[in-house]
């Protein structure tokens, strides 16, 4: 079989415009993705270097393959199923920065370099003070002030040499984040107070939302989908259709990133929190509202309840009904992306576990559903059902005195055994109260500060209304999920 090498792709020579920390499939299936639909339908006319900022991890494939990959794109869209592939041209070159600088300096020292883009987890954003100018810093921060400096020295602080700084890491106010990180490591590595105000005032430091599947590469499938190519890509890609990207900025950057002329899903804005808060209350909201209910009822994955007449029933409502009315947008615009949420639930080519997604479920109940709940009964001075059915259904799934080294082991009613996993904390605290009297095991867990951030118990009827749905939920929660859900 042919390698995507030998196909007769011709890659355009294009200047660097994009130093992008972070080689992973999410960046290749989203960044990269938009930057090669830029070059094609705009004068953008960039490419990519790509830098591994860590040691764990190798680039054989792509000095293979000259950097070139293919992304798969598949699911539903628009009521349709959708699977289409395109080959990127837009990187031009991936570079270690992990242990020598050498390659970093001459990114740092190319003048066309305009933005920088980083997708280095959410524990890649922190302050390292014990990073060093003399050799590699170990941080992202650390690597980004000590490439900047070099900038800002090399170019003598001209301010048409800043850059665009886009971190996509998951942490709000990410943008923000890092630049107080690199501020401060300029303090403690003392370096001229002139590029301190070089980075404040001449580089955007951009605080972003980021929104896409990324399954990455898909091995069980590779050699299928070779055939299907007629080629073989050992960096192929594997995504869902939907996309968004929020870019939030003191700065308009629409003109020199003419994303919306490519057609493509980005949002340019002054205030991206209620998209985040849009995208947390909806998409996570409706993971967390209805997982766990989900499970007891004897449903594994999310296409599964998605696609069952009470479960898929129970989500679309608790979203649409006592969600999207609490979203700080247009109620309009929150339905379609709920709609748009439901597709994605639906998209027949993952198998989503909901034991995966039940992984620190309390913490996330917090973030996620509180608010919307918390929302409805300010607005209507009553609880909302679906909601606090699903605190009751959390309570059941975390109901167990099995407290083992990797978990809490528990049983639903058809026989399967599964395994809670939470902070250790939580799990002591269920194993040791779980099976007490129903209403004293509620009113206990309701007034567990630390877990929720307050007394539940403060509005009005909540212990009560737990109580009943947890009753139901332990008697017959295939009948309480139907009556729920009528």
């Amino acid at each position: 079989m042919k390698n995507i090498t030998d196909i007769g792709i011709k890659k355009p020579r294009r200047p660097l415009k994009v130093v992008q920390f972070g080689e992973g499939n999410f960046l290749r299936a989203f960044a990269d993705y938009f930057i090669d639909i830029l070059n094609e339908k705009t004068d953008f006319n960039g490419s990519v270097a790509l830098v591994k900022p860590i040691s764990y991890g190798s680039l054989e494939y792509f000095e293979q393959q000259n950097c070139l990959y293919t992304v798969i794109l598949r699911g539903k869209e628009g009521g349709k199923t959708v699977n289409f592939h395109r080959i990127i041209t837009s990187v031009d070159r991936a570079v270690d920065g992990s242990c020598t600088w050498e390659p970093m300096e001459e990114l740092a020292l190319c003048p066309t370099v305009r933005y920088v883009i980083s997708n280095t987890t959410e524990a890649g954003i922190v302050l390292d003070e014990s990073d060093t100018m003399e050799s590699v810093p170990n941080t992202y921060p650390g690597k980004l002030t000590k490439f900047l400096y070099q900038r800002y020295s090399a170019f003598s602080g001209a301010e048409d040499k800043g850059l665009v700084i886009l971190p996509v890491e998951l942490i709000e106010d990410n943008g923000r984040k890092l630049k107080d990180c690199v501020l401060r490591l300029a303090e403690v590595w003392k370096l001229p107070a002139d590029f301190s105000l070089w980075v404040k005032d001449h580089c955007v430091f951009c605080n972003t939302l980021v929104d896409r599947i990324v399954t990455g590469y898909p091995k069980a499938e590779a050699e299928g989908l070779w055939k299907e190519l007629g080629y073989r890509d050992d960096l192929l890609d594997v995504g869902e259709p939907f996309g968004l990207w929020v870019i939030e900025s003191d700065r308009d950057l629409s003109d020199e990133l003419p994303f919306a002329k490519a057609g493509l899903p980005v949002i340019f804005t002054e205030n991206q929190k209620p998209y985040r808060e849009r995208k947390v209350r909806i998409l996570n909201g409706a993971h967390t509202a209805s997982v766990l209910g989900a499970w007891l009822y004897g449903i594994d994955i999310v296409r599964d309840m998605m696609n069952d007449a009470i479960a898929g029933k129970f989500v679309r409502r608790a979203v649409l009904e006592e969600i999207v009315p609490q979203v700080p947008l247009k109620e309009e615009d929150a339905k379609v992306f709920a709609d748009a949420v439901f597709e994605r639930f639906e998209n027949p080519f993952i198998d989503h576990k909901l034991l995966d997604i039940s992984l620190n479920s309390v913490s996330k109940w917090k973030t996620r559903v509180l608010p919307s709940l918390k929302d409805y009964y300010e607005k209507n001075r009553q609880l909302p059902q679906l909601l606090t059915f699903s605190f009751a259904a959390l309570l059941a799934f975390y109901t167990s005195d099995d407290l083992q080294e990797d978990g809490l082991h528990a049983c639903r009613q058809d026989g399967v055994e599964y395994v809670v996993r939470d902070d250790r904390k939580v799990l002591e605290f269920f194993a040791q109260n779980s099976n007490l009297p129903t209403e004293e095991f509620v009113s206990l867990a309701a007034r567990q500060e630390g877990f929720w951030g307050e007394d539940l118990c403060k509005y009005d009827g909540f212990t009560k209304t737990v109580a009943l749905h947890l009753n139901s939920i332990r008697k017959d929660v295939k009948k309480a999920m139907e009556e729920i859900s009528e």
